[in-house]
């Protein structure tokens, strides 16, 4: 699936991008969208009161949606043309009468994005991963051949999308448990924005852009909508994934890249979430975690930053040099507690990374496009993903290091940056320099998470809603039973999926059993076309396309949000 040349039109998310009429046209793909959408808890209002929602149009209305909303007293605001839906302006007392229109597939409060703002920032002041390979010493190390051949980077995100700067080689699509994975036409593409943006960063290679390690793979492992709607057993369950499939069919999986937090309540002793990482990370995969972007405050670091174990990334700001000595912790970056703080950063502020025509964050946020491959986005997602990037550059120099060791030598070589300890951890990152120190003799001795607390612990506020009803309580996005003890056991052991069953539930089919993986990483037959087929993603409590969540848009993505020319973090 090509994106085509600089000259010709563009082709994502069935929009045709013609550069030289500056026109969208959409396509036969996208007639079958369907988005889930953020439902927050709003402030109350009166009945006369306006409130912003987002509406979707029911498949092959027409546009007849919008003429609904005009009628009930609500002005358009703004049209999300690839998701097929529009944001608008309507009386309080109308939104019940809206859901049941026939033309309105789903309407949605407007409410739960948290963005910060950056409008100070202007694409002139971009940070290039040119200036990143040359703030972290990246460049020193792929002057010297090393750049991250023979690894493989899981990147568990919103998918990755087969733009210019992406070889098809260098992705390989693994399990889509996202709820848009139901459309063959959606299956592992990015239809947010995000993660093409951190593959970008981590291994993007073409058209004058190099990210950190051009030459290491990317496993693809797709969990979130085009809104980043997605639920904590989700989450799980693709973690969980990687660890069993990690040297599948020549997999090399080395690097585990998770740019999303929770805030969640739970110790990480008790976390469902730091305990799957803390899996990973016993099986030989470094894992590198955003810290969030919930400022300098002094509050727990996003689960599963918490976990002790795993590389806890904050955000610099590299205030438009290359030069390291002026960097500062970015305003947004969190900085968790004297109990558990940060343990590196790295450039997360105005990267210019890989731009998704088409999706989500593109149509929303027009003024952070960066010519037409481009794209600026800040946040501690960013400086995950340049950490997972001088993980894979290390690995790739020296196979033989452990986890504990590739942790020690990258917070031992890192430059001091002026703050707290909690917010700088040992620094800012500098690959050539680890990569030259001597081999660490360490082994990190923390208590370890047992994995039994509640699910709902680990979700916080991050809550999916199907119809107006929670996903809470001792359950998965199917509605089976979530026993945490017995899932904590079976994940340890690595048979958590069988075949394509996971907490005992089918979520596959036959999907990830026998032989199929394809040698074509792009191909919509990548994987078996029986993924969700029959009622894998129904039953009697959640199915269908009408999930929403009412905060995954804001911090949970630890810079997912877009404001003014950048997307950023709150």
């Amino acid at each position: 699936m090509g994106m085509g040349t600089a000259a010709g039109p563009k082709i994502y998310l069935g929009i045709s991008w013609d550069h030289n009429k500056k026109r969208r046209v959409v396509g036969a793909a996208i007639a079958f969208l369907t988005v889930a959408f953020f439902v927050a808890a709003p402030a109350p209002v009166s009945a006369a009161d306006d409130v912003d929602v987002i509406v979707q149009h029911a498949p092959g209305n027409g546009g007849l949606a919008e003429d609904v909303v005009v009628r009930s007293g609500g002005a358009l605001t703004s049209r999300f043309v690839a998701l097929d839906s529009f944001a608008a302006s309507v009386p309080a007392s109308a939104v019940d009468a809206l859901r049941q229109a026939a033309a309105v597939e789903s309407v949605s409060y407007d409410s739960a994005l948290t963005l910060l703002s950056l409008t100070d920032v202007a694409p002139a002041a971009a940070t290039s991963m040119s200036d990143v390979l040359t703030i972290t010493g990246a460049d020193q190390l792929h002057a010297k051949g090393i750049t991250g051949a023979g690894v493989d980077v899981a990147i568990i995100d919103s998918g990755i999308a087969p733009v210019s700067a992406m070889p098809a080689d260098q992705v390989i699509n693994g399990a889509d448990l996202s709820l848009e994975s139901q459309d063959k036409h959606l299956m592992h593409l990015d239809t947010y924005g995000h993660g093409t943006h951190l593959a970008g960063i981590i291994a993007g290679d073409g058209a004058g852009f190099t990210g950190m390690a051009p030459d290491a793979r990317l496993l693809n492992v797709k969990v979130s909508t085009a809104d980043g709607a997605v639920d904590v057993s989700q989450i799980l369950a693709a973690i969980d994934w990687v660890v069993q499939h990690r040297n599948d069919n020549g997999l090399n999986v080395r690097v585990l890249n998770l740019a999303f937090g929770t805030d969640g309540s739970a110790d990480h002793r008790s976390s469902v979430l730091s305990y799957a990482v803390e899996v990973a990370w016993r099986n030989g995969i470094v894992v590198v975690v955003a810290g969030g972007n919930d400022t300098a405050d002094n509050k727990l670091l996003r689960d599963p930053a918490r976990s002790p174990f795993v590389i806890a990334v904050g955000a610099a700001d590299t205030n438009g040099t290359v030069d390291p000595t002026d960097d500062v912790v970015a305003s947004f970056s969190s900085c968790g507690n004297n109990g558990r703080g940060i343990d590196l950063v790295a450039p997360g502020r105005s990267i210019a990374s890989l731009r998704v025509p088409g999706g989500n964050a593109d149509i929303s946020y027009p003024l952070a496009r960066v010519g037409d491959e481009l794209f600026l986005g800040s946040g501690s997602s960013q400086a995950t993903a340049v950490v997972s990037g001088a993980a894979a550059l290390m690995l790739s120099q020296r196979p033989e290091l452990t986890n504990d060791q590739v942790k020690q030598m990258l917070m031992d070589a890192a430059m001091p940056v002026p703050g707290e300890a909690r917010c700088t951890g040992a620094g800012l990152v500098d690959v050539a320099a680890a990569a030259d120190a001597p081999v660490a003799d360490v082994t990190q001795e923390h208590p370890s998470a047992k994995g039994g607390g509640k699910i709902d612990d680990a979700r916080g506020s991050q809550i999916l809603y199907l119809d107006g009803v929670a996903l809470v309580g001792d359950q998965d996005i199917h509605g089976a039973r979530f026993a945490s003890k017995t899932w904590a056991k079976v994940a340890a052991a690595g048979t958590s999926w069988s075949g394509g069953s996971w907490n005992g539930t089918e979520w596959t089919g036959n999907s990830w059993s026998g032989n199929s993986w394809s040698g074509n990483s792009w191909s919509g037959n990548s994987w078996s076309g029986n993924s969700w087929s029959g009622n894998s993603w129904s039953g009697n409590s959640w199915s269908g396309n009408s999930w929403s969540g009412n905060s995954w848009s804001g911090n949970s993505w630890s810079g997912n949000s877009w404001s003014g020319n950048s997307w950023s973090g709150n």
